[in-house]
């Protein structure tokens, strides 16, 4: 560990905790423990993951917390209840952290009572198990005490990424930015999918059919923006496309109605030809 940087005990050994223990690890950083809930598949992931970054395996009643920092990786919802069952700790002149998209660094006030310097600090990135992804490029928002988020910069910057400040009240649109960049991406992958199958294509060959068109329009997308990247029936105005896109997705429950909501948005934010058309299509009943 290099001068400067702090001890750090991790809450939580899920699939945020394993990927930041390890990151931070690879970073010059001293892991002191990995902290778990008292069940048992719980304490098994912490002990693999102690192994893994040389730390100590602890449960919530056992843990020591001497760290300098201590970061929360656990659900939103057990935030603010696992800060109030560890007050006891010994908290002054520490930095508490957790890593929620949605909620502030006032989850921890508990523990801001107790002289802890606290943040919020949320990765942009998926955390779905496996191999954990590289955190180098990925962008962190932070909120929180001047102190924590002076911490948050140095860490982030040793992790390779890169930082932002976000304001208390802008941190649900923030999220939602977040589940539109994945979780709600994966839906309509999803729904894409589900319509292939329909197609009579097998879902193996609908996600091998689908990831040479979604893989070059990503690099489209981030190499000239949404504007230049998006093509289609809606790019060229053929309405007659659209309206036996609609008839014929009638038949799968959600998709006519998936493919309308971004239709519409598309009329609302890229070039469309034949706006005024086509506006009328979607404005009919379902």
């Amino acid at each position: 560990m290099s001068p400067g940087k702090p001890s750090i005990a991790i809450i939580g050994p899920g699939n945020l905790g394993s990927a930041l223990a390890l990151a931070l690890a690879q970073g010059g950083y001293k892991i002191t423990e990995i902290v778990s809930r008292e069940q048992r598949a719980s304490q098994e992931r912490a002990r693999a993951l102690a192994r893994r970054v040389g730390a100590r395996a602890a449960t919530v009643s056992s843990a020591r917390l001497e760290a300098g920092l201590v970061w929360f990786c656990v659900n939103d919802g057990a935030i603010a209840s696992s800060a109030r069952e560890l007050a006891s700790a010994g908290w002054k002149g520490k930095i508490a952290l957790h890593s929620s998209g949605a909620l502030t660094s006032d989850e921890l006030r508990a523990l801001r009572r107790r002289s802890a310097a606290v943040a919020s600090l949320h990765p942009m990135m998926t955390f779905t198990g496996g191999t954990p992804p590289s955190l180098k490029g990925v962008v962190f928002a932070v909120e929180g005490d001047a102190a924590a988020v002076g911490v948050c910069r140095r860490i982030v910057r040793d992790l390779g990424g890169a930082i932002f400040t976000i304001a208390k009240k802008k941190k649900p649109l923030y999220h939602a930015w977040g589940a539109f960049a994945s979780p709600l991406l994966v839906s309509g992958l999803a729904v894409a999918e589900g319509i292939a199958a329909r197609a009579g294509v097998e879902r193996a060959w609908a996600r091998r059919g689908m990831k040479p068109i979604i893989r070059q329009t990503l690099e489209n997308y981030f190499a000239q923006g949404a504007a230049a990247a998006f093509s289609g029936p809606l790019v060229r105005g053929d309405v007659t496309t659209v309206q036996k896109h609609l008839r014929a997705l009638r038949q799968i429950p959600g998709a006519r109605e998936t493919y309308l909501a971004l239709a519409r948005a598309a009329l609302q934010n890229l070039p469309v030809r034949n706006r005024k058309a086509l506006g009328k299509i979607f404005q009919r009943k379902q």
